[in-house]
């Protein structure tokens, strides 16, 4: 029980990062790479690259090469609940209107 409770208490921590729930929102809509996620946040490649990295490690994000590009996608097989909260973030009308405007690539 108490490793569970730890689990989810840690779990709690790594969401509790707007940035990384900004990510985890954008990538509810579609896979990205860096640079997208960089040019949609307004951030640095080094941050976007070190969250990116621990959403990895936890397990909520795989990532997938495909030619030059390294694409991450949302992994929630282990979080259902999951969805549904992201499901609720604010600001999807706005995620959308951006990733719609961002070049395909791979």
């Amino acid at each position: 029980m108490s490793d569970k409770l730890a689990e989810m208490a840690e779990l709690l921590k790594l969401l509790g990062d707007k940035t990384r729930l900004a990510m985890l929102g954008l990538l509810q809509e579609r896979d990205l790479c860096v640079g997208d996620i960089v040019e949609l946040l307004g951030t640095s490649q080094p941050n976007a690259s070190q969250h990116l990295r621990r959403l990895k490690s936890a397990g909520l994000v795989r990532e997938d090469k495909r030619g030059q590009w390294v694409f991450y996608s949302l992994n929630l097989d282990d979080f259902p609940d999951l969805r549904v909260f992201l499901s609720q973030l604010p600001g999807r009308k706005e995620r959308l209107r951006s990733l719609a405007e961002l070049p395909e690539r791979g």
